[in-house]
C-alpha cells in the first residue's frame, strides 16, 4: 500500500509541475497554486477511475448487459457528465463559487466555539484504528446519503433537480453523474459540512469519496448482476439500484411514498426504514411521465437543456 501511495504522490507531483503549474502561471492564476495541487490529486484520481470503469465495469457490461444500448447519444451525454464531475472540473467551479461560503461558515463555527464531534474518538484504542474509523465514517456518510436521497424524492423543488438524474432511459456505468449541477452543489455542501462536524481526516475523506463513487458507478451499470440473497442486503448491487430507477414505479412527482432502494452503499438503511425492494427484476428505467401515454414530457437531450429545464421546474415554470 505504501508503495502504491508513493507512486501516486510521484505522478501527482509530476503532473502538477509539468502541466498544471505552468498553465496557471500563463493564465495569471498563480494565487491558487496551493489549491491547484489538490485539484491535481482529484484529476489523477478521476483519470484512474475512468480507466477502471472502462477496463472493469465496461467489460462486465459487454459480458452480461441487461439491455442493448440503443440511444448512444444519451450515453455520450452521461460520459460528458462523468468527465465534468470526475476530472476536477466541477471541483474547480466549487472552489470559485462555493468555497468562500464554506470558509465563511467554518470560520463562524470556530468563532462560536464549535469543535468537531470526532467519531473516531468514541472508543480510544479501537475506533481510532485507521481501518475501524474508516468503516465508521463510511457508515455515517452513507446514512447521510440515504437521508439526502430520500429528501430528493420527498420535496418538490429537490425532485425537480434530481429528476434530471432519473431521466436516463439507457442506464450505464456513466449514469451516476447525470445530475443537475445545483443538485450536485447542494449535495456536496451537505457532505462537506458533515465531514467537518464529525472530524473526518482529509486522507480518509478522499478514500470515502473514491470508494463511494466507484460503487455508485457500478450500481448504475448495465449489468445483469446481483449479489445473492445475503449480499444484496450488504452492498448495493446493479440489480438493487436499477429497481430504484424503474419506470414501472410512479416516481414522476415528489412525495412521502415515492420510490424505493434509496441506499447508496449499504441497503441496511432501506431495511431499517422499510424502503427496500429485493425482487429479482431488471426493469426498464426512466420517469413515468416520459411515457407517451403520460404525455411524453420532455426531459431534454442536451446538457444545457437539462440544466435549464431543471431550474425552470424548480421554480414551477417547467
Amino acid at each position: 500500500m505504501s508503495s502504491l501511495l508513493d507512486w501516486f504522490d510521484a505522478v501527482q507531483q509530476m503532473l502538477f509541475e509539468a502541466v498544471v503549474q505552468p498553465l496557471l502561471f500563463n493564465l495569471g492564476l498563480g494565487g491558487v497554486i496551493e489549491e491547484a495541487y489538490d485539484w491535481t490529486m482529484w484529476l489523477l484520481i478521476g483519470l484512474l477511475q475512468v480507466a477502471f470503469l472502462l477496463l472493469v465495469f465496461g467489460t462486465l457490461q459487454r459480458w452480461r448487459p441487461v439491455e442493448p444500448v440503443i440511444d448512444r447519444g444519451q450515453v455520450r451525454l452521461d460520459i460528458f457528465y462523468t468527465l465534468i464531475h470526475r476530472l476536477a472540473i466541477f471541483r474547480i467551479v466549487l472552489f470559485f463559487l462555493v468555497q468562500p461560503l464554506w470558509d465563511e461558515a467554518t470560520g463562524w463555527a470556530h468563532v462560536m466555539g464549535f469543535t468537531p464531534f470526532g467519531l473516531d474518538e468514541v472508543w480510544p484504542g479501537v475506533t481510532d484504528q485507521p481501518w475501524v474509523s474508516l468503516i465508521i465514517y463510511l457508515i455515517a456518510f452513507d446514512l447521510v446519503e440515504y437521508l439526502y436521497h430520500r429528501a430528493q424524492h420527498r420535496f418538490e423543488w429537490l425532485w425537480a433537480l434530481h429528476a434530471v438524474h432519473h431521466s436516463q432511459r439507457q442506464m450505464t456505468m456513466w449514469s451516476d453523474n447525470r445530475n443537475h449541477l445545483l443538485d450536485s452543489i447542494l449535495h456536496d455542501s451537505v457532505i462537506v459540512f458533515v465531514s467537518l462536524a464529525i472530524g473526518v481526516p482529509p486522507a480518509q475523506f478522499v478514500m470515502i469519496v473514491v470508494f463511494t463513487q466507484l460503487v455508485e458507478s457500478f450500481s448504475h451499470a448495465n449489468v445483469r448482476l446481483s449479489f445473492g440473497r445475503l449480499g444484496e442486503r450488504v452492498l448495493v448491487s446493479p440489480r438493487f439500484h436499477r429497481q430504484h430507477h424503474s419506470i414501472a414505479f410512479d416516481v414522476s412527482a415528489a412525495g412521502p411514498a415515492k420510490g424505493n432502494n434509496f441506499a447508496v452503499l449499504f441497503p441496511v438503511w432501506d431495511l431499517i426504514f422499510g424502503t427496500g425492494q429485493f425482487d429479482d427484476l431488471y426493469p426498464a428505467t426512466g420517469i413515468h411521465d416520459q411515457l407517451p401515454e403520460a404525455g411524453g414530457r420532455n426531459y431534454g437531450r442536451g446538457f444545457l437543456t437539462q440544466q435549464w429545464l431543471g431550474l425552470k421546474r424548480m421554480v414551477g415554470l417547467g
